[in-house]
């Protein structure tokens, strides 16, 4: 990650810190019992983390430094691509811990840039059913990776420009009255996979050629519509400001903090269903610190942990645990009620699962990911 997204980063998510402290009024407390005292007679214990922008700021870490004695430092991407190149170009060992897509653990664990992990180490048993077992994270029974955090793609778009109802299809893109107002978060796997879920594909990463021949032809009609492609800070602030009225390939992960700070921005579920992305915790191949990098993993799946990712300052995310949404519940529940992770809330995250009208994001099937990047390159230069 440059240090200018960073830096945007940084001051986007700044207020999110008043919406923190207010969950803190709310019950927060019940989270920040004193930390053990930091041991003065020995330096902390770095731990390297490559991971999304985010996971290792303090209001995510600070709690587990204290406690283990330890400091992160973390190395921050935008894409699974751009994270397998940073592995790729480092020595075994240089990341004690990858934050990764679901979909990339299959390429880490066949490129051999993670270890095994003892499922007996993690609470799986407070993770919702459908979230146990997450396709790619196990090969032959052999636990790779371990779930934390998810959110869905969707349709985001500017609610004094359109109409949650205008906003419910993905054939919104194409509405004259956006011309020029329509961004791409700059990454081929979650735009792709909403042109081909509107191309008709239930399976939108599983089509063949000629499939994938529409879904390429179907894109090219909505370049017109285009105004940019943006990074992690430009996706921000482009739908802060109002230079783009509506956004291909997020959801509520940038939403839900624009919106939180007073943005007129919100995202929807469209008609044709939405895309799930999952984040997951993997050892690095080579750490000398495996044992601490498991305590993180741990940490940050228990319920204490589970509520700071879902409230995490620098993008807001569904969990997966049980105990974590009754403890959500209790310490933010406006978070918990914006989010649907209530039993019976009609944006309930596991019923829209179970309905089928999610579906999880993955890398192609039948072509190769260099055939859809490949594509991307050449409808960002039409």
């Amino acid at each position: 990650m440059t240090d200018s997204r960073r830096d945007t980063s940084i001051d986007l998510v700044t207020t999110r810190r008043s919406f923190v402290k207010g969950a803190t009024v709310l019950g927060m407390g019940s989270l920040a019992t004193p930390f053990i005292g930091r041991r003065a007679f020995a330096a902390p214990t770095e731990l390297t983390m490559l991971a999304w922008y985010g996971h290792a700021e303090p209001d995510m870490v600070a709690e587990f430094e204290e406690e283990h004695n330890v400091r992160f430092k973390p190395k921050y991407y935008t894409g699974g691509d751009n994270m397998m190149a940073l592995i790729s170009q480092s020595p075994p060992g240089t990341y004690d811990l990858i934050l990764s897509d679901a979909e990339y653990v299959q390429m880490l664990n066949a490129a051999g840039y993670i270890e095994p992990l003892d499922p007996d180490d993690y609470s799986f048993d407070d993770f919702f059913p459908e979230l146990q077992h997450f396709p790619g994270h196990w090969f032959d029974d052999q636990l790779f990776s371990v779930l934390t955090r998810f959110g869905f793609l969707g349709v985001a778009y500017n609610t004094k420009a359109l109409t949650e109802k205008e906003a419910s299809t993905y054939r919104v893109y194409w509405d004259e009255k956006l011309r020029g107002k329509v961004g791409h978060f700059d990454w081929h796997l979650p735009n792709l996979g909403q042109m081909s879920l509107l191309a008709g594909n239930p399976a939108p990463y599983d089509i063949d050629e000629a499939a994938w021949e529409k879904v390429q032809e179907l894109a090219m009609t909505l370049r017109p519509n285009v105004g940019g492609f943006f990074d992690y800070g430009g996706t921000f602030s482009s739908l802060e400001n109002g230079q783009m009225l509506a956004m291909a390939g997020i959801g509520d992960w940038i939403t839900g903090v624009l919106e939180r700070n007073g943005a007129p921005v919100r995202t929807v579920i469209p008609e044709e269903g939405g895309l799930q992305f999952t984040e997951s915790f993997s050892i690095g191949r080579g750490t000398q610190k495996a044992d601490l990098a498991k305590k993180w993993i741990q940490y940050i799946t228990s319920p204490r942990g589970q509520v700071k990712s879902a409230l995490m300052e620098a993008y807001p995310c569904m969990i997966p645990s049980r105990k974590g949404w009754e403890l959500l519940a209790e310490v933010a529940p406006e978070e918990a009620r914006r989010q649907g992770m209530l039993a019976g809330a009609s944006n309930n995250p596991i019923e829209l699962i179970r309905s089928g009208r999610i579906t999880f994001r993955q890398l192609p099937v039948q072509q190769s990911v260099e055939d859809w990047n490949d594509f991307w390159s050449r409808y960002k230069g039409a």
